[in-house]
C-alpha cells in the first residue's frame, strides 16, 4: 500500500479533531522523522485503520481488457440457481469465497445483464454500483491484504446471449425445452458474477432447480437429486480448480448414462434424445479414448468425466468444459478426442492469458494427429506436410503464438499452425523425449495456469541440446509461411 500524506488524511477524516490539531501543530513547527511516523499512524486509526484502494476492474489481457479483476484471488463459487424455461427467468445467489491481494476499499465482479438485487461482504451489507459488465462491491468494513472474504449476491433476470468478436455466440443460449450456458471466452458473466478471467480458477458448487422432468447437468459430480413438488434440484460439485469459461449448465431434456470409465472413473453422459441414435456409435468408444489419451498424457486429471451432446441448432461448436464438454450434435470420432484431449490442455493446464490460445488449441489439434497416427491412419509427419502444400493461404495470416486481435483469436493459425509448431518440437527432441514431455507438461501444471512462454523454456530444459530457436522464432511468433524445415 502507498502511503497517503498526512494533509491528505486530514481531509478525508476531517471529524477527527486529534487529527485536525495535529496538523495545526504540524503547520506551526516541523516535525520529526519520528514524529511524522507518529502522526501517520494516529490518523489511520481516526480513519479506521486499512486505507485500501479499488482492486481495479478489468486484469487488461490483450484481447478482453475488462476479464477479471484486481486484488483478489477466489477459492469458491456456490451458485444456487433456479431456472424456468417457460418464462426464460434465472434467479440466483452466488457466494463467493476469495481472498484478498490487497489492502481493499472496493473490488469489481463481472456480471452481464440481470438485476443485483443485494450484496454483502462477510454478511454485512455493501454499497455496490453497475457499469457494463462491472459490479463495484465497496464493503462496509475494507479489506487487509491477506483477509479471506465471502461475498454474496442475489440476482434476477433473463439471462443475455453474449456475442464473440468472432461472431459466434456464448453466453446463455435457450434452447427448444431448456437452455444451454457456455462461457468461452467471456459467456460465464451471463449467468453468474465472479472474476472471470482465466487466471482465476477456483472450486465450484452449483444447485440448480428445474421444472420437473427436465435434468440440470453441469460440470463434475452429481452429489444429489431431490424432487419436490413440481421441481426438481440437482446438485452438483467441482472440488478441482475450474476458470469459469470452462463452467456449463445444460437444461432439458436428456437420456443419461453412467458409465464407468478405465480405472473405475465415473462419467456422466447427457444425450439429446434427438441425438441419441447417431451419438450411440462415437460415444460408444468413450472408454477406449480415454483409455488412449491416459496412456499419452498422463493420469485423467478430474475426478469423474463425461460429455453432453446437444442439438446441432443448440450450439454452433464443440466446447471443451471441464469434466463434461459439450457436442452440436453426434461427434465426429477426431471431435470427441479433441474436445477430451482438452481436459488435459486447456481444462487442468489452463492459459495465463487469451494470447496462450494455443496451448490449449494447438495440443488438442495434434492429439488428432496423434490419435489417428496410433490408429493405422496418416502420420503426423503426413498431416504436417499436407497442411504445408496446401494452398490454404488463411493458414499463414498470422503466428499462433501472437494473434491479431480477438475476433481471430480461434482461427486456423492458432489450430493447425499451433499443431505444427508442436510436432516441430518433436522432431528437433525426438520421439521419446517429446512423449514424455507430453505427460510431464499436463503434470507439472496440473490444475494450474502457463503461458508461452512457461511452455518455450520447459521445452528448453528437457533438450538442452536442441535446435529450438527456428521453432520458436520462424513458427511460433514468425510471420508469413516459414521455409520448410
Amino acid at each position: 500500500m502507498v502511503s497517503r500524506p498526512p494533509l491528505r488524511i486530514a481531509r478525508v477524516c476531517r471529524s477527527a479533531p486529534v487529527v485536525r490539531t495535529a496538523v495545526r501543530r504540524c503547520a506551526r513547527r516541523a516535525l520529526s522523522a519520528v514524529a511524522a511516523t507518529a502522526l501517520l499512524a494516529l490518523a489511520a486509526v481516526a480513519c479506521g485503520g486499512v486505507h485500501g484502494r479499488p482492486g481495479g476492474y478489468g486484469l487488461r489481457d490483450a484481447y478482453f481488457p475488462k476479464a477479471g479483476n484486481g486484488g483478489y484471488d477466489v477459492s469458491h463459487y456456490g451458485l444456487t440457481l433456479a431456472y424456468d424455461p417457460a418464462g426464460g427467468r434465472l434467479t440466483g445467489t452466488a457466494v463467493i469465497t476469495a481472498r484478498a491481494t490487497a489492502d481493499l476499499s472496493a473490488f469489481d465482479l463481472d456480471l452481464s445483464g440481470l438485476h443485483v438485487t443485494s450484496v454483502t461482504v462477510g454478511g454485512r451489507g455493501a454499497r455496490l454500483h453497475r457499469a457494463g459488465q462491472e459490479l463495484t462491491v465497496r464493503p462496509h468494513d475494507e479489506l487487509r491484504r491477506g483477509d479471506r472474504f465471502e461475498v454474496t449476491v442475489r440476482y434476477a433476470g433473463t439471462p443475455r446471449t453474449v456475442t464473440d468478436p468472432d461472431g459466434s455466440q456464448e453466453g446463455w443460449l435457450p434452447t427448444a425445452d431448456g437452455a444451454l450456458a457456455l462461457g468461452e471466452p467471456v459467456g460465464a458473466m451471463a449467468w453468474f458474477p465472479g472474476n472471470h478471467h482465466p487466471s482465476d480458477k477456483a472450486a465450484y458448487d452449483v444447485t440448480v432447480t428445474v421444472p420437473k422432468g427436465l435434468q440440470a447437468v453441469s460440470n463434475g459430480q452429481l452429489t444429489s437429486e431431490t424432487s419436490s413438488g413440481d421441481r426438481t434440484t440437482f446438485r452438483w460439485r467441482t472440488a478441482e480448480p475450474m476458470a469459469s469459461y470452462l463452467a456449463t449448465l445444460a437444461v432439458g431434456h436428456y437420456e443419461i448414462s453412467r458409465p464407468v470409465l478405465p480405472g473405475g472413473l465415473p462419467a456422466y453422459v447427457a444425450v439429446d434424445p434427438a441425438e441419441a441414435a447417431a451419438s450411440r456409435k462415437a460415444l460408444a468408444r468413450l472408454p477406449e479414448v480415454m483409455r488412449w489419451a491416459e496412456d499419452t498424457f498422463g493420469p485423467y486429471p478430474f475426478a469423474s468425466a463425461g460429455v453432453i451432446v446437444e442439438r446441432p441448432g443448440d450450439a454452433g461448436y464443440a466446447l471443451e468444459a471441464q469434466t463434461r464438454p459439450v457436442f452440436p450434435g453426434a461427434p465426429e470420432p477426431s471431435t470427441l478426442v479433441h474436445e477430451l484431449s482438452h481436459q488435459w490442455y486447456g481444462d487442468s493446464v489452463t492459459p495465463r492469458t487469451w494470447r496462450d490460445m494455443w496451448l490449449n488449441e494447438g495440443f488438442a489439434t495434434y492429439a488428432e494427429w496423434l490419435w489417428d497416427e496410433d490408429h493405422g491412419g496418416p502420420t503426423a509427419q503426413q498431416r504436417f506436410d499436407a497442411l504445408y502444400r496446401s494452398d490454404d493461404e488463411d493458414l499463414w495470416d498470422f503466428p499462433p503464438g501472437d494473434p491479431p486481435d480477438a475476433a481471430r483469436l480461434a482461427s486456423r493459425p492458432v489450430y493447425d499452425r499451433g499443431a505444427m509448431v508442436l510436432h516441430l518440437v518433436r522432431r528437433a527432441v525426438g520421439d521419446s523425449v517429446f512423449r514424455s514431455l507430453l505427460k510431464d507438461w499436463a503434470a507439472a501444471h496440473r490444475h494450474g495456469n502457463a503461458g508461452t512462454q512457461d511452455f518455450t523454456a520447459f521445452v528448453e530444459r528437457r533438450a538442452p541440446g536442441a535446435d529450438l530457436g527456428p521453432v520458436w522464432r520462424d513458427w511460433l511468433y514468425g510471420e508469413g509461411k516459414p521455409a520448410y524445415p
